[in-house]
């Protein structure tokens, strides 16, 4: 067999096409956006299949499949809820937990942990969150629909750094920052929507529960206590009571967030030292050709490195990291394949471009979005409250302001929080969330593809 393809020990050293990764080290923040961009790319192929399915002769089982009952039951306790509501109201808590983290860790030490730097995509995201509500609100006042005003504010930060992993090397590193924080301040926009603008009757008793179960999260977290199963367990039963208190439930997971320690067990000038001393001792005890499986304190030593790494980690960076492969490539496309299913009557096609909902979300997202970041981003500039990134550009910002349109994951789930029970409806927003997200795409990456990379020796003003 080749050394190219498989393992191979000579000399006393393993060989493996792979080890070069040993020596690649990347950041947590490309390591998110790498994360990011696969995901919304698997993200573009799940909605199309869903697209295709309720499309075509598969309609049928796609919906019987969507209504299908599954749930607990104990005596006579049960839960019980349709597969469609399982992924809404259940796994989307784990994405909405991803949000929590990201959110907390912009917050410590990211890009809004800077005030005069968070300044510009702060403004960006604020205007890109109330201009494609007044759009909306404008063109659906007096038509009874008004309560989908939310939908058209979200950004979809997975699909937009998947159609920027597009364009690698022809934008700047700071514009997928800049559209990272607006992103991640959007996503906060849309956890406060739906906490206060998209919740029925209250149920004040398990409402107080999960006060106490926040409580509990808190003073663990204020105790040191850095087992991450136990937020994991108070966490879901603090979904549970949300799920029964009104409140929907998907909250619990960017509560729960919040409350994971952000604080390491070792500080890295003890890590350093801790680790110093240990490798010398594994240096002590090797023996040149003897194997690792027959010496007993190289095995200990590894074991005290691999708690060591663990202890400079804080809990909130290792499920972070652990959680972004299971959101991104199982939750996410799962989500999407059951939701963006809109089944089109192509007769009625261009009726449903013009009804309300739909025009109202689309002219929310492209228009909106535009004139709200690019706005928003300008003003704050003259107003030299804030200043552009290095190497970015305000025609840069309107690039962004189009991949910021893609509205998909966070506005398809508002929709449903929306209309509920309003079947046409729900599928004139998906409609519009679709057109939007999929003109905002293709003419985003277009703008920031014609733009290139910036010459070395370009001069050119950071606002007009």
């Amino acid at each position: 067999m080749s050394k190219k393809t498989f393992l191979n020990v000579s000399a006393g050293k393993i060989h493996a096409p792979w080890e070069k990764s040993w020596n690649r080290i990347t950041t947590p923040f490309e390591r998110f956006v790498n994360h990011q961009a696969t995901g919304g790319l698997l993200l573009m192929f799940t909605a199309l299949l869903a697209l295709i399915i309720a499309n075509s002769p598969l309609l049928d089982s796609y919906q019987h499949l969507l209504h299908t009952k599954a749930g607990l039951q104990f005596g006579d306790w049960s839960l019980k809820k349709s597969v469609h509501h399982w992924i809404n109201d259940g796994l989307m808590a784990l994405f909405f937990f991803i949000v929590g983290l990201e959110l907390k860790r912009e917050i410590l030490v990211g890009e809004l942990a800077n005030p005069k730097a968070a300044i510009l995509p702060i403004s960006a995201a604020i205007g890109g969150m109330i201009m494609p509500a007044l759009i909306y609100a404008g063109i659906n006042m007096g038509s009874g629909h008004l309560s989908g005003w939310g939908i058209p504010m979200a950004t979809d930060i997975a699909f937009a750094l998947g159609v920027i992993a597009l364009l690698a090397g022809r934008v700047p590193k700071s514009l997928i920052t800049f559209l990272v924080a607006v992103a991640i301040v959007d996503d906060l926009g849309a956890v406060l929507v739906i906490a206060f603008f998209y919740t029925d009757t209250l149920i004040w008793g398990y409402l107080l529960a999960g006060a106490g179960l926040v409580s509990l999260m808190v003073i663990a977290n204020l105790a040191g206590i850095r087992n991450s199963g136990i937020y994991f367990f108070l966490g879901v039963l603090l979904w549970f009571a949300l799920l029964k208190s009104g409140v929907h439930a998907t909250l619990a997971g960017v509560i729960t967030a919040f409350t994971i320690p952000a604080l390491p067990r070792y500080n890295p000038a003890v890590f350093s030292e801790r680790t110093r001393e240990l490798m010398e001792k594994f240096d002590a005890s090797y023996t040149k050709g003897d194997s690792i499986l027959k010496n007993q304190t190289m095995v200990g030593v590894a074991q005290k490195l691999e708690d060591g790494v663990r202890g400079l980690k804080t809990p909130l960076q290792r499920l972070e990291h652990g959680m972004h492969t299971p959101v991104a490539f199982v939750i996410l496309p799962l989500f999407a394949l059951f939701n963006a299913g809109v089944a089109i009557d192509f007769s009625q096609f261009s009726q449903s471009l013009v009804q309300p909902v739909t025009l109202g979300i689309a002219a929310g997202l492209l228009i909106g979005k535009m004139i709200g970041i690019v706005g928003f981003s300008w003003l704050a500039i003259k107003l030299q409250l804030a200043t552009l990134p290095t190497g970015v550009y305000l025609k840069h910002i309107i690039g962004a302001a189009l991949l910021a349109s893609i509205g998909f994951t966070m506005s398809i789930f508002i929709a449903e929080l929306a209309f509920t029970g309003e079947a046409e409806l729900i599928l004139q927003a998906k409609l519009g969330i679709l057109l939007a997200s999929i003109i905002a795409g293709i003419s985003g990456y277009i703008w920031l593809y014609k733009l290139g990379p910036e010459p070395e020796t370009a001069s050119e003003e950071a606002a007009p």
